[in-house]
């Protein structure tokens, strides 16, 4: 089964979904392998973290640094977080001019307080000219090129306040490739369940069009890919959370979307050994001492479901370097023990709450005024 954005035939309509300190080149990489190991192939696309299109246009280090591919990856894809035409046309540029990525993806999606509350992220698409004025403008930027511009969005702000039809409709008009939509308000931010007949509505919305409409929210193992497309129709489906702790999931889904028989799920002595790839690639990218403290985030959902001790978990959470890391395993390194339950929601849930606006945000859809302070995000996404 494959899908086409734009220039990109992707042989796999899997993608992996931007995430804040986890969609780095090492976890790109190591998804990459796993897929290509257990199904010798690599077909999904993979996007990098969220970059803020001010950050890269004045060349801040950690926004450049961010923007790392390894020489194995194509396509590169990259996710752009911007509020403001002006910048996302910079940026665009850059990336064409300095061959920074072969996509170029649009997030609107984001609904943590401090991104909405300056008018960016899933808060944005309410304000549906200025959202058409930053996609026309990445498109502008591309134009001539083979580097396809694509959205990611949320329903809308609430209930109340859903935008997702329009805006699949404005980014269409405005030259976009492609459209994803995490079928949650930002209200409900990572809480409860995605609604995939709202993943339905759009694709009826745009079936006129022939653009791919991706589904993403709630995709934890390969049925559920396969379950949301066949019930919502869309053509392709964008993963986040569901492969935290699971790189190996992608060739899950890939192999099960292009009707092939699904790897069998990895022991703990298998999962060692990824823990272990991936301490390495995070050293080559940012160093040992940082790269042991990030691993310890993903440690958590690395151990979901098997039948460790609290203590492995707890040294696992303070690992400082590769030779304790390696030390703290060893013993594990032939288990064959296999993960019980382990496929259902992880990473951040929490629960819903009012979603933190600029004043008078919601008073005119079609002000196009760039919000103040949104484009100056100082991490870089």
């Amino acid at each position: 089964m494959t899908v086409k954005i734009g220039s990109l035939t992707l042989n796999s309509p899997a993608v992996l979904a931007p995430m804040a300190g986890v969609t780095n080149v090492a976890f790109r990489t190591l998804c990459r392998e796993q897929e290509e190991e257990k199904t010798g192939t690599v077909s999904g696309l993979y996007v990098c973290e969220m970059i803020t299109a001010r950050a890269l246009v004045e060349r801040n280090e950690k926004t450049l640094h961010m923007t790392t591919f390894g020489p194995t990856e194509s396509p590169r894809s990259m996710q752009l977080y911007t509020t403001d035409p002006e910048y996302t046309y910079k940026a665009a540029k850059m990336i064409v001019d300095e061959d920074m990525a072969d996509h170029i993806d649009m997030n609107f999606g984001c609904p943590v307080p401090k991104v909405t509350r300056r008018g960016g992220g899933s808060a944005l698409p309410y304000k549906r000219r200025l959202f058409g004025n930053i996609v026309a403008a990445a498109v502008k930027a591309t134009e001539g090129t083979d580097i396809p511009v694509t959205v990611k969005f949320r329903v809308g702000i609430d209930d109340e306040h859903k935008t997702h039809l329009d805006a699949g409709r404005i980014a269409v008009e405005e030259g976009a490739a492609a459209v994803a939509l995490h079928a949650r308000t930002a209200a409900q931010r990572y809480s409860g369940e995605a609604d995939w007949s709202e993943i339905t509505l759009l694709k009826e919305h745009l079936a006129h069009t022939g653009i791919p409409v991706l589904g993403n929210g709630d995709i934890f193992k390969a049925s559920d890919a396969q379950r949301m497309m066949e019930e919502t129709g869309c053509d392709g489906v964008v993963v986040g959370r569901g492969c935290l702790g699971r790189p190996w999931l992608f060739a899950e889904l890939s192999a099960a979307l292009r009707g092939e028989e699904i790897p069998a799920e990895p022991t703990f002595g298998e999962v060692t050994r990824i823990i272990k790839r991936h301490a390495q690639l995070l050293a080559e990218h940012d160093g040992e001492r940082k790269a042991s403290r990030d691993l310890r985030k993903h440690m958590g959902w690395y151990l979901r479901g098997f039948p460790v001790g609290g203590d492995l978990r707890a040294e696992l959470a303070r690992v400082n370097s590769l030779e304790e890391l390696d030390r703290i395993l060893a013993p594990f390194a032939d288990s064959e023990a296999l993960a019980q339950d382990a496929d259902g929601a992880r990473g951040r849930q929490g629960s819903p709450a009012k979603v933190l606006l600029p004043e008078g945000w919601l008073d005119d859809p079609e002000d196009e005024t760039v919000p103040e302070g949104a484009e100056i995000m100082h991490s870089g996404g």
